[in-house]
């Protein structure tokens, strides 16, 4: 049974793993999710600290793994240089953007329907176009209260695979790695931003 079919209890391993542990056992699960999937296996990157990580860890398993960034036009002007520079760096890095009329502060008045057009829609499409079978986020389950169902693994969709490969990692930890290993980030975060959601 490979990493990618176990059942691990996701608490035990937030707080029984160390941060070695937890950087081996993210690259094996892209590892295998990359043997099992070849270029089906896409990224999804958001340009915030997590996404870069798993981007970051993504190309260490292969550079030929390709990404897709969905953005808004409602994006700082730093996230889209640092967007622009990103896809500068990495040509397999695919831009997803709606451009698509929407009601005046739709965001206040139904944020679900606001999601739907800006982000659901061009995820969507970047999916069937770039032919992805497997997904990898950049989710973290200590990053919220809503975020305590989800496996490292999962196929909430018929037929594609989500994988979480740093669902387990703590912010600190996301931080050190990208310390480590020399990861540029959103200069946002340079201007005390913790999110840039």
């Amino acid at each position: 049974m490979g990493i990618l079919d176990n059942q691990d209890e996701i608490k035990e391993l937030v707080e029984g793993l160390n941060f070695k542990q937890k950087v081996d056992r993210s690259l094996a699960l892209i590892k295998e999710a990359y043997e099992k999937y070849g270029a089906g296996l896409v990224v999804a990157n958001s340009l915030g600290k997590d996404s870069v990580a798993v981007w970051d860890l993504a190309k260490k398993v292969s550079p030929k793994i390709r990404g897709f960034i969905v953005t808004t036009r409602f994006k700082p002007k730093e996230t889209v240089q640092f967007m622009n520079e990103m896809v500068a760096h990495y040509p397999e890095l695919k831009i997803y953007k709606s451009d698509i009329e929407i009601p005046d502060k739709l965001y206040a008045t139904n944020p679900d329907r606001c999601c739907d057009l800006l982000k659901v829609g061009p995820t969507r499409q970047a999916i069937e176009e770039m032919q992805v079978k497997c997904w990898v986020t950049g989710l973290r389950c200590t990053e919220g209260r809503t975020r305590t169902d989800f496996k490292e693994v999962e196929e909430r969709d018929k037929g594609l695979i989500k994988l979480n490969p740093i669902l387990i990692w703590k912010e600190r930890e996301v931080w050190q790695y990208l310390a480590l290993n020399q990861v540029k980030v959103n200069p946002l975060y340079g201007q005390g931003y913790r999110s840039l959601g």
